[in-house]
């Protein structure tokens, strides 16, 4: 029988994914989170063999939860909305064994969960074409730079942070602007969140 614990905020979703989920022969569902840091007392107490993770979460979110659990022998699957190659790269780094969208039709889940069982890794397709096609075009200091402004800091106080002049931080932020396609601050941290490149 493979254990599965399951962290999803959105209440008729996580029941919904319960009740499937139980209907399999082969599956059990030992616990339901409403957030990262549920989901891992929860798997510290049952020791499933899977625990499928949504992304945003209150708390602690599925990817914070999600490095936790690294060395582990939980599996993690993360089943979330957003196909975003900065959130599948965390994923990635954090050595989950799956990342499925929520769109796919529910048997794949079952059947992703027995792969995964086997040994072997399942991630999205487009989310793989992403990955390779898609980062961060910001240097390390532009990324600096716009978790920053991100932070509601001034000119002057990323200056300040990050020992350079306000000069020298109005050209990092006029060529963030044109690497990211916008023409102001609130439009660049949109553009970045959306695309999951905050850490």
């Amino acid at each position: 029988m493979i254990s599965i614990v399951i962290a999803e905020d959105q209440g008729m979703l996580l029941g919904a994914l319960g009740s499937l989920l139980n209907l399999e022969d082969d599956m059990q569902v030992v616990g339901k989170a409403k957030n990262g840091e549920e989901a891992l007392e929860l798997v510290n107490e049952h020791d499933p063999d899977i625990c499928i993770m949504d992304i945003e979460m209150p708390v602690k979110s599925g990817l914070d939860a999600a490095e936790k659990l690294k060395n582990s022998n939980c599996k993690v699957i993360i089943l979330t909305t957003f196909a975003r190659s900065g959130y599948f790269e965390r994923a990635r780094k954090a050595n989950v064994s799956g990342y499925l969208l929520k769109d796919s039709p529910s048997e794949e889940l079952a059947n992703s969960i027995r792969i995964i069982m086997d040994g072997r890794r399942i991630y999205a397709p487009e989310l793989v074409d992403m990955a390779y096609h898609e980062g961060t075009p910001l240097t390390e200091r532009e990324e600096q730079v716009i978790q920053l402004i991100a932070d509601g800091k001034t000119t002057k106080e990323i200056a300040g942070a990050l020992f350079i002049t306000t000069g020298t931080v109005r050209n990092y932020v006029s060529i963030i602007f044109d690497k990211l396609d916008v023409s102001n601050r609130i439009e660049a941290i949109s553009k970045y969140k959306d695309n999951g490149w905050f850490n």
